[in-house]
């Protein structure tokens, strides 16, 4: 079952991050929000204050929230960051998304998803597919117009230590119905579902 975060606890969200060997413990999916000097100064307690501000986790009347919690069997298991591009303020100065794109960076109607997390014990399990498949329902059913990613190339065979593909894999956003619209890096790939 996957529910978007506001429609999950707090305990269950910290569950999935704090788990052991997370990247989400230190980021709380602040990376991509917070301007670089704030990113360096700001606690792990406030980045994951706000985090639990932006998903309204506990609250199924919010209007809006960042991202989806997927369960198995009750249990929380996996996270996906997902909302307009335009909440990623720190997008905006990474060259990822926009080499070799003439794209307007203040355009509301674009949505992204910026990173997976999976609990230990429950990866490899197609866990972060069942969360990309529903990023596209998620953003399309709350307005927006196209769905971007930045996921990570990897060639069958190869080996990407774990928390690289926190962004995810070209084949996981394929199999979802994303086309590449550039490969701004040898290792990464600009995905994009228009609606």
């Amino acid at each position: 079952m996957i529910v978007p975060a506001n429609e999950a606890s707090w305990s269950d969200l910290q569950a999935i991050l704090k788990s052991a060997n997370c990247h989400g413990c230190r980021c709380y999916c602040q990376r991509f929000k917070s301007p670089g000097s704030d990113w360096r100064t700001v606690s792990d307690e406030e980045r994951a204050f706000r985090l639990q501000a932006q998903t309204s986790c506990g609250d199924p009347e919010a209007r809006t929230t960042s991202g989806l919690v997927a369960y198995r069997e009750g249990e929380p298991v996996g996270w996906v960051s997902v909302e307009p591009r335009t909440a990623f303020g720190a997008l905006r100065r990474n060259r990822v998304p926009w080499q070799g794109r003439d794209e307007d960076k203040g355009d509301s109607g674009v949505w992204a998803v910026t990173c997976f997390h999976t609990r230990p014990g429950h990866r490899k399990q197609g866990i972060a597919g069942e969360l990309a498949k529903a990023t596209v329902p998620f953003a399309r059913e709350r307005g927006a117009k196209a769905l971007e990613a930045y996921p990570m190339v990897v060639e069958p065979g190869d080996s990407v230590p774990w928390g690289e593909t926190h962004v995810g894999t070209k084949a996981m956003f394929e199999d979802c119905g994303f086309v590449e619209v550039s490969r701004p890096t040898l290792r990464r790939v600009v995905m994009r579902i228009d609606f």
